[in-house]
């Protein structure tokens, strides 16, 4: 089988790096390694996202700058993920060298693609989750010492400034064992941290060898009992399935990281209605309370977006307001921009420089609070794992319990995949400083 090369380009979520990790092994039975390097590519892949601002037009413009690439050399160009399932074949239409297109759940399908893309333009958008799960490659390849794994794709809560019910399509959880025997394969490999990911991961429904539908803490619970596992997480969570069972082991599974991502977007009652986020901000507080009880070491995350249609000065006060009471360990905030077809993209906007304005004065009190909390660190000492080396000569660098970036000078000790004790020395807006504890 003749060596070809495979570069993907990753946009977006976890979930993205999840399924650009399991494109490659379904091109690995085609003679596709991957590669860093885009020239030397046969075949070039945009895994896309579309949750962010002009993420189009920031596909497009990739593409022209690859077209560059095509022209010097014969290889083959597909656009996978959410941009693909949104802009279908329109794609081929304003980028006529693409020869593939393919959707989120059709990606199993690429070795087909390829094939007919030799005769002519190939596409893929269909909306089987089951049938691509199954038909996936049984092996997987080695993500590193933290490996995400795909529990539940999809969302039925569509919130009106949310593309993902259109590009990745109705809530669906996959049976226990499969995650189960994909976790084992992680581990037999040597990952020690399991990143369970999901649109909404915290609605997990999946069902177990007997049939019996479960949720995710039973599903955590089980994957937390495989000899070798060593920390889990999952991410990203939507607050009204935060069911007591799952605030509950934050408190009994020791192997269950102290950090969740829990997405409030809004602090005005008004606007997540609005949005038709389904709880109230007093609610959101009960569920952060109830956590910090189940486990006081808790520290949170969140998305939060700004000048959201008919958010006044008071709205966004009350998401100050928010902040302050959670006080964020770290947080992603954002100014609202309109998707199409999205129910809140046919309001009337807010002017942009008032959105700015918000979004200035909520990320200083959100770094004010991240750099506080990292500095509540120093001179202790924590658990680390390490991940890889860092930008200077001897130096690593790993994540902490509470997903803080840790960085040691190491000259003896190759610390890749450990987990070792380190006392922490100093605290940046973005990471930790240490050395290893004696």
């Amino acid at each position: 089988m003749s060596d070809k090369k495979v570069f993907v380009k990753t946009y977006g979520c976890q979930m993205n790096v999840y399924d650009s990790v399991r494109m490659q092994d379904v091109l690995k039975p085609l003679g596709y390694s991957d590669t860093q390097e885009i020239d030397e590519a046969d075949l070039i892949i945009l895994n896309t996202c579309a949750i962010r601002e002009k993420a189009t037009e920031k596909v497009y413009s990739e593409l022209g700058r690859i077209k560059k690439i095509k022209n010097q050399k014969d290889c083959l160009i597909a656009v996978a993920g959410c941009v693909s399932q949104a802009e279908g074949d329109q794609i081929f239409k304003r980028a006529p060298f693409v020869d593939i297109v393919v959707g989120p759940q059709s990606y199993h399908n690429l070795p087909r693609l390829i094939k007919e893309a030799s005769k002519g333009q190939a596409i893929e958008l269909d909306f089987i989750e089951e049938k691509k799960f199954d038909e996936l490659p049984v092996e997987y390849g080695f993500q590193g010492p933290s490996s995400f794994v795909s529990v539940q794709e999809g969302c039925d809560k569509f919130c009106t400034f949310c593309v993902v019910p259109y590009t990745r399509g109705a809530e669906f959880s996959r049976p226990v064992e499969h995650i189960y025997r994909e976790v084992m394969q992680m581990v037999e490999k040597g990952s020690k941290e399991i990143v369970l990911l999901g649109q909404n991961v915290n609605g997990y429904h999946g069902k177990t060898f007997e049939g019996k539908e479960v949720n995710l803490a039973f599903l955590i619970r089980h994957i937390a009992g495989i000899r070798g596992v060593e920390r889990i997480r999952y991410t990203t969570s939507h607050p009204i399935d935060m069911d007591q069972d799952l605030i509950d082991l934050h408190g009994s599974e020791p192997k269950l990281m102290p950090f969740l991502h829990l997405p409030f977007q809004s602090g005005s009652d008004k606007i997540l209605k609005l949005m038709n986020r389904k709880y109230s901000s007093s609610q959101y507080l009960e569920i952060i309370d109830k956590l910090r009880k189940a486990n006081p070491e808790m520290s949170f995350s969140s998305d939060i977006i700004v000048g959201f249609p008919d958010e006044t000065d008071e709205d966004f006060q009350a998401t100050m307001d928010l902040v302050d009471k959670v006080n964020y360990a770290q947080a992603f905030s954002f100014k609202y921009s309109p998707r199409p077809g999205t129910p809140a993209a046919t309001r009337k906007q807010i002017p942009d420089h008032i959105k700015t304005e918000r979004l200035i004065a909520l990320q200083a009190k959100l770094q004010e609070q991240q750099l506080s909390f990292n500095k509540n660190f120093i001179n202790k000492t924590m658990p680390i794992l390490f991940m890889k080396d860092g930008k200077f000569d001897n130096q690593v660098v790993g994540k902490s319990p509470h997903m803080q970036s840790v960085y040691v000078k190491s000259e003896t000790q190759n610390l890749h995949n450990k987990i070792m004790k380190v006392k922490i020395h100093d605290a940046f807006l973005n990471s930790l400083a240490g050395s290893i504890a004696a």
